[in-house]
């Protein structure tokens, strides 16, 4: 599940861009702006979206069930991919065809002072939204440099909002060159050339979110860090002559599948293997809270080498 904070964001962008995508569209029937038009689509995209990511959040809480005995933390992540194919389909593609009709035909933006007032007041607003977001992604990347961050992060909420708010001010930094452009100049199709623009920034934004979410829907498994903890505490326990192997899967940022394969020490009897496992399982959930189904297959190291060869051998592709 997504936080507290990841939520904030959320409806941080959401009444920001809701409020936005109104004044744009005002502004640009009034002054028959191509790239004040591109800016509505725009900022109406990115309110839907945040929408799509709230009802993501919120399908995601729903325990499992029969039908989906791991839960559905993974909703977040379907979401997420949809409001990147939405960012790429509505977003990138009308912003390109109105900027192409517009270049093609082009015609004079009345009263262009309108239009950069909305442009300075929208820029504002979403100023404000990118630096929530950018405090909150702040927060969770620790050390780590922004892309190296994006990647690792299992929480799609803050880094997507994030990109669309850079997506947003950039696009507005370019309808106001295209304004300026056709006023200054006299070239209309500047206008439309900036809608084009906005477009191809637009798309872009939407490939790399599409990237980044892509691996979280087909299955990222836990950091190193979950990893290294894991196996600090299975090699110390009495019990365990040695850990096999560890398989880990987000089913959600705060959601993660733990598979273990463990030699135990050969004269433990039935009972004391069980404690064992109980007493590993607790101080696995206690140190890592995260993880939220454990399972522990107890298995020979020279049982589970056999079983690898005999999967590398079943599949050369391994």
């Amino acid at each position: 599940m997504a936080g507290h904070g990841s939520k904030k964001v959320i409806f941080a962008a959401l009444a920001g861009n809701a409020a936005i995508a109104v004044t744009k569209f005002a502004a640009a029937v009034f002054t028959g702006s191509s790239a004040m038009m591109s800016e509505g689509i725009h900022s109406m995209v990115d309110t839907g979206n945040q929408g799509l990511l709230l009802y993501g959040m919120r399908k995601a809480r729903q325990p499992a069930d029969e039908r989906h005995p791991f839960g559905y933390g993974a909703e977040l992540y379907f979401w997420s991919f949809v409001v990147a194919l939405l960012i790429f389909a509505v977003g990138a593609g009308v912003s390109i065809y109105e900027g192409i009709q517009k270049v093609l035909e082009p015609h004079p933006v009345s009263d262009p002072y309108i239009a950069y007032a909305v442009l300075g007041l929208a820029f504002i607003f979403e100023a404000g939204a990118w630096w929530i977001a950018f405090k909150e992604f702040n927060q969770v990347r620790g050390g780590k440099n922004f892309l190296t961050a994006v990647h690792d992060s299992k929480d799609p909420t803050v880094f997507t909002v994030l990109f669309e708010d850079t997506a947003a001010m950039l696009g507005l930094v370019v309808a106001f060159l295209g304004l300026l452009g056709a006023q200054i100049l006299g070239l209309p199709w500047l206008d439309g050339a900036a809608s084009i623009v906005i477009g191809i920034i637009l798309g872009a934004t939407a490939v790399l979110l599409a990237y980044e979410t892509k691996g979280l829907l087909i299955g990222e498994g836990a950091g190193p860090e979950l990893v290294a903890s894991v196996r600090s505490i299975v090699e110390a326990a009495p019990a365990v002559h040695a850990l096999n192997e560890i398989r880990t899967l987000h089913r959600g940022p705060q959601d993660v599948l733990l598979a273990l394969s463990v030699d135990f020490e050969d004269q433990l009897n039935a009972g004391a293997v069980e404690d064992a496992i109980y007493a590993l399982e607790i101080a696995i959930k206690r140190q890592n809270p995260i993880v939220k189904r454990l399972f522990i297959e107890v298995q020979a190291s020279r049982h589970h080498q056999e079983m690898l060869k005999a999967e590398i051998e079943s599949d050369p592709k391994i």
